[in-house]
């Protein structure tokens, strides 16, 4: 229940109810309404009202047992009625106060008008959570960190406020996402159905300042910050609805991915490329990053011949989804709102399948689920065991999903930015980093 619930409840009976914030007049605010007088009530003199506000009606007092609004009168409720149902009969009463309180104060802010656009409502938004050091260019923030201590480290940024941080490895990627939001805005400019950026971080609100000034430096939208002053955040990450967790810190991405949140470890490539200022980029693995594991089981455990008959054997029996299914489902949702506005041919998202699967051995099965999913791929590239980070270089995705390591470090060198999602059996065969 909310806070404005509770305060209710601790005022008498008789006392008059506090000046309620009205929509459209003087005096009014978001939150204002959620904030009650803490007090007691014997103990409050008389106060007008300060312009703009009305005070509610008085709660009925000792005799008259309130209903619900629209009710029609119970007999014998006038006399007759017992202490206990007197008790609950107001706390009803307060209870209804207390929600068209909380009302006036939703549709206030609701509607709000500013210029900047306002980030959608996280029922309705797909939620893309960034750490700091994936956003930003962190290094010698972090050797200070590691070296110094996290006083010197606040003391060394806030002395910094002032200065532009440089981008870090999720940063075209976020450039991109606020693309496709400005075109979706465009079409559908009611629509709340798109990508909404939380700033998920366990540094102190001390930095917030730093990093405010480089978001804003850029032009990002980034509304939402959640700061845990050296705490995980990962527990906040259901709280704010996330649908994909980037981070430069693995620990953290695997305690997400354990939690069943789609997450991925940034690496910075090794080269700077040009990327699509028009299209967002997106190339997936297959097994153990769009589907389920086990098939790679199958290929670390028995071989590829057996692999390869497994596959035959399964190709219409859809695999189980993996960790960045969701994603791409919710990549499909938007972009059939472009298909639906005849924008195919100009759609701003692409995505790519990259998978080292071959095609006529093991492509079937793989097609064949995503079919069933009702979800389509821009383009599926099946290498047969190649190098993925010359395949890579000419599709300059501005992210790249895979969960083997080495297949990481082979898109870094070339140039690509990559994710590594740390899910499946592979990570038992995994070299260390």
């Amino acid at each position: 229940m909310r806070r404005d619930v509770v305060a209710l409840l601790t005022h008498g009976a008789g006392a008059a109810g506090p000046c309620r914030a009205v929509p459209g007049r003087a005096g009014g605010g978001p939150g204002r309404a959620r904030h009650r007088a803490k007090g007691k009530a014997t103990a409050r003199p008389p106060s007008p009202c300060p312009s703009g506000a009305e005070r509610p009606p008085p709660l009925p007092g000792p005799g008259l047992r309130p209903r619900p609004l629209g009710a029609a009168p119970t007999p014998g409720a006038m006399s007759g009625s017992g202490p206990e149902e007197e008790e609950a009969g107001l706390q009803e009463a307060r209870l209804q106060e207390a929600e068209r309180d909380w009302a006036a104060a939703k549709a206030f802010y609701d509607n709000l008008v500013s210029k900047r656009p306002r980030p959608p409502k996280p029922q309705h938004a797909i939620t893309v959570a960034v750490s700091s050091r994936a956003l930003f260019d962190l290094v010698e923030e972090r050797r200070i960190y590691e070296e110094q201590g996290v006083e010197k480290y606040v003391e060394y940024q806030q002395q910094n406020e002032n200065v532009t941080l440089k981008p870090g490895p999720a940063f075209h990627f976020v450039k991109a996402l606020e693309h496709v939001n400005a075109r979706l805005l465009e079409l559908y400019p009611d629509d709340e159905e798109r990508f909404d950026i939380v700033l998920m971080t366990n540094n102190h609100a001390q930095v917030g300042v730093r990093l405010i000034n480089s978001i804003n430096h850029y032009g990002l939208t980034i509304e939402r910050f959640c700061m845990t002053g050296g705490k995980s955040p990962i527990g906040y990450l259901t709280a704010y609805l996330t649908n994909l967790y980037l981070s430069a810190d693995s620990e953290k991405v695997q305690e997400a991915i354990e939690a069943g949140i789609a997450s991925a470890t940034m690496f910075t490539a090794n080269k700077d490329v040009a990327y699509s200022d028009t299209q967002l980029r997106v190339a997936f693995d297959g097994d153990a990053v769009l589907f389920s594991d086990e098939s790679e089981q199958i290929v670390k455990e028995q071989g590829l011949d057996k692999f390869f008959e497994h596959e035959q054997l399964n190709e219409n029996k859809p695999l189980a989804q993996g960790p960045l299914k969701g994603f791409l489902e919710d990549l499909g949702k938007l972009q059939k709102k472009f298909y639906a506005k005849n924008e195919r041919l100009n759609c701003p998202i692409r995505t790519f399948l990259v998978t080292a699967r071959s095609a006529a051995s093991s492509g079937a099965r793989v097609l064949k689920t995503l079919r069933s999913w009702g979800l389509e791929i821009d383009e599926a590239l099946f290498l047969a065991g190649a190098p993925k980070g010359p395949i890579l270089v000419k599709i300059r995705p501005h992210i790249f999903f895979d969960d083997q390591m080495f297949h990481i470090e082979g898109a870094q060198k070339l140039g690509t930015i990559a994710a590594h999602v740390p899910y499946g059996i592979a990570q038992k065969y995994q070299k260390s980093v």
